[in-house]
């Protein structure tokens, strides 16, 4: 059976198709001694000398679906290897043997709370994917007024560097008497920095960002940070199931 290169090298963990594609367009993986093409066709049962950055892949037939929550600590970052040499949060999950760990979605170095991650690459690609409107839930600490008018104007969305960005839900929470407020949002894509820059619009910050599910996926109450934990079958069924 043939399958295009994208997939079979995203499924075995080596990233989403999209980064695949990326690393092809820049000379990086050869087959049989020839640079890759995009869209290329392998034999999945015979799919020759295949290597990504000079290093040969071992292709192993069924390896069995994993995924994990990781509780992301403010100022790990979701790089594998980073030239400043910040802390990552690939430092701290378990060892895979026949693939690697694909994070689906990112948090910026200054966002905590729950972070799945899988050894499919596929998978992580369709969980991201805009076209499913997958929901990811924050707490957010924001300093600055924000009136019934301004929340109606983060509902309806705003236009930030040529996209468009709203909440599907959001509503003021453990409200105190003070200039930082409580709220919890909804948003159903992860594009970067998204809900820092829709309260910058209406001239508020962001100083507190903690996401507490994606999905059917909450964050364990009892999972610290900087620690993982394996997702039950019937969790990631209900998960795979809100995939179009």
């Amino acid at each position: 059976m043939k399958e295009k290169i994208q997939k079979i090298l995203a499924n075995l963990g080596y990233g989403s198709r999209r980064y695949i594609e990326s690393l092809i367009k820049q000379g990086n993986i050869y087959i049989n001694s020839k640079k890759a093409t995009i869209g290329q066709y392998l034999d999945k049962n015979n799919p020759g000398n295949v290597f990504i950055n000079k290093k040969k892949i071992i292709f192993r037939q069924n390896i069995k679906l994993k995924m994990i929550i990781y509780n992301k600590p403010v100022g790990e970052i979701c790089t594998r290897n980073d030239p400043e040499k910040r802390l990552t949060i690939f430092n701290k999950l378990p060892n895979l043997k026949l693939s690697r760990w694909i994070n689906i979605g990112r948090l910026d170095i200054n966002t905590k709370g729950l972070l799945l991650l899988t050894n499919n690459g596929d998978l992580a690609n369709q969980l991201m994917h805009p076209k499913n409107q997958i929901e990811r839930e924050y707490y957010i600490r924001v300093f600055g007024k924000i009136n019934t008018n301004a929340i109606e104007t983060l509902k309806k969305g705003i236009i930030i560097k040529n996209n468009y960005i709203k909440f599907k839900h959001i509503e003021p929470i453990f409200q105190k008497k003070n200039k930082n407020q409580w709220f919890k949002g909804i948003l159903c894509e992860g594009k970067n920095h998204e809900i820092r820059l829709i309260f910058q619009s209406i001239n508020c910050q962001v100083n507190k960002l903690i996401r507490i599910r994606y999905g059917n996926i909450l964050l364990p109450k009892d999972l610290k940070e900087g620690e993982w934990k394996k997702i039950n079958n019937r969790l990631l069924i209900n998960l795979c199931k809100l995939i179009r």
